[in-house]
């Protein structure tokens, strides 16, 4: 069965309980790329915050439809395909490959339905259609223009006025602020579809409209995107959805994340200049960092971007698997109140941090998904296991004592954390981290050889020698019963 949760709707302007169409089921539409260049770390915060609420509503027992979309035929992508000498549909495919590519390599979810402009050219046509005969909409010189004056409600997602508004493309629109629907081909060389108000393509917002009609019928639950998207590509499908309908609203539920933004406040952008590729991220990072980094904060505030910022949230993530590696190692088949008694504070607080956790976690996630509270909560619980964890007696006794804290650390596959092993997350740390640190993994290797050979000779000054030369290499080393094991060192550069 379902559980009830709360979400900020930008609509209200305020946190509300979600009441769905239909009862257990979430249809969900969120605006994906326009495909004129590779995913960056910013796209990327809004396809993580959407791919948690899936997996977590889907964990929680709703049914959810997820709906992302294709932008492939733009502006920007007619002009970046004038830049390289390459046809814009073909360019867009690329894009839309090297974008599959990234966001597999993050570990996220396939939507359900994944349309394309290029693909629902009927399906928009046929609404512009809708919108003219209603007179909402009007067509000049072969393009086709929504009259915002048509609108009675224009402005309320926003807040904008639409006395207010200006336009740079004013020509002989009969308001600045009305938008196209069906431009007019302005060059032979250029992608173009027939109508009846001749050649053309789609404008940006009629096609969000259209395919979310495909596939989510005329009136959704849920419309997610980012904060930018809010004005005026939201506020534009809302009118020619409503518009065109004759339905409100259009979508019961906005949801828009914050913006990750750089030195000064900027968001970050290609075309600012300032765009970290998710490609290059995933050669120095494991994937469930990007998650943790974005995780950190809540998914409506603005997210800071540093150099320092994913070595930060690795050190976080190596906590936690860390903490849980912890857990799994204690022993024992005693009745855990008992253990709590002898063992004292440290044992009684995993006990009731693991206990609670569950109650807590769902808490913070079904109050407009929290998940940086949650997460607070996980570190909490980690924080407890590696205090028992150097209790002495603790090691032989306390397995029934954590072991309600580890089923609530794997309550973080929810949100998509600790979903490897200690030993698969490790090796991933190392794929990863050695080249960018300049270390050369045989060497570390050799030197692990070398010292394991100067400990079987009993030349401990060699053996200590070594391990300080792994040490100022960023290597730990740990000598177990049953031989040795090396990490690397992972450490928070923030205070």
């Amino acid at each position: 069965m379902s559980s009830p949760f709360r979400l900020y709707n930008t609509l209200s302007r305020q946190v509300e309980e979600f009441h769905p169409r239909e009862s257990g089921q979430v249809g969900l539409y969120v605006c994906g790329m326009t495909v004129y260049d590779e995913p960056h770390v910013g796209h990327a915060r809004a396809f993580a915050t959407f791919d948690t609420v899936v997996r977590y509503l889907r964990h929680r027992g709703w049914s959810v439809k997820y709906v992302r979309n294709f932008t492939d035929i733009d502006d920007k992508i007619i002009t970046r395909a004038g830049e390289v000498g390459e046809d814009p549909l073909a360019l867009a495919q690329r894009f839309i490959d090297a974008f599959h590519r990234d966001m597999s390599g993050l570990g996220l979810v396939d939507p359900d339905v994944e349309p394309r402009v290029t693909r629902t050219i009927p399906e928009i046509l046929d609404m512009i259609q809708v919108l003219v005969d209603k007179g909402h909409a009007y067509e000049l010189e072969g393009s086709v223009w929504f009259a915002v004056e048509s609108c009675q409600d224009y402005g309320a997602l926003s807040g904008q006025k639409l006395a207010e508004l200006r336009s740079a493309d004013v020509g002989s629109k009969r308001h600045p602020a009305d938008f196209a629907l069906w431009k007019a081909q302005k060059s032979a060389d250029e992608p173009a579809w027939p109508s009846k108000w001749g050649p053309g393509r789609p404008g940006w917002h009629i096609e969000c409209s259209a395919m979310s009609k495909l596939a989510l019928g005329e009136q959704i639950d849920i419309h997610g995107g980012g904060l930018d998207l809010v004005f005026p590509h939201h506020e534009n499908e809302v009118a020619q959805s409503e518009c065109a309908s004759s339905k409100q609203p259009f979508a019961r539920y906005w949801m828009h994340n914050g913006l990750l933004t750089v030195v000064g406040g900027q968001k970050m952008g290609k075309s600012l200049g300032n765009a970290v590729s998710i490609r290059q991220l995933l050669e120095l990072f494991p994937a469930e960092t990007l998650r943790l980094y974005y995780l950190q904060s809540h998914y409506r505030s603005p997210l800071p971007w540093s150099p320092e910022a994913l070595p930060d949230a690795l050190a976080m993530l190596a906590r936690l698997y860390e903490a849980r590696e912890v857990a799994e190692s204690f022993g024992g088949t005693e009745n855990p109140e008992n253990v709590v008694k002898d063992i004292g504070k440290e044992a009684r607080d995993v006990w009731d941090l693991g206990r609670g956790f569950s109650e807590r976690f769902h808490a913070a996630m079904d109050e407009d998904f929290n998940a940086a509270q949650a997460l607070g909560f996980a570190f909490e619980l980690a924080r407890a296991i590696n205090r028992l964890g150097n209790h002495k007696a603790a090691k032989k006794r306390a397995g029934p004592v954590v072991a309600p804290a580890l089923e609530a650390l794997k309550l973080l596959g929810s949100v998509g954390l600790l979903t490897l092993t200690t030993a698969e997350f490790q090796e991933q740390v190392k794929e990863r981290r050695l080249g960018a640190m300049g270390v050369d993994r045989a060497r570390v290797e050799q030197i692990l050889a070398d010292r394991l050979a100067a400990r079987a000779a009993k030349d401990w000054a060699k053996a200590d020698a070594l391990r300080g030369d792994l040490d100022r290499m960023g290597i730990v080393v740990m000598d177990r019963a049953d031989g040795v094991e090396w990490r690397v060192r992972l450490e928070a550069t923030a205070s």
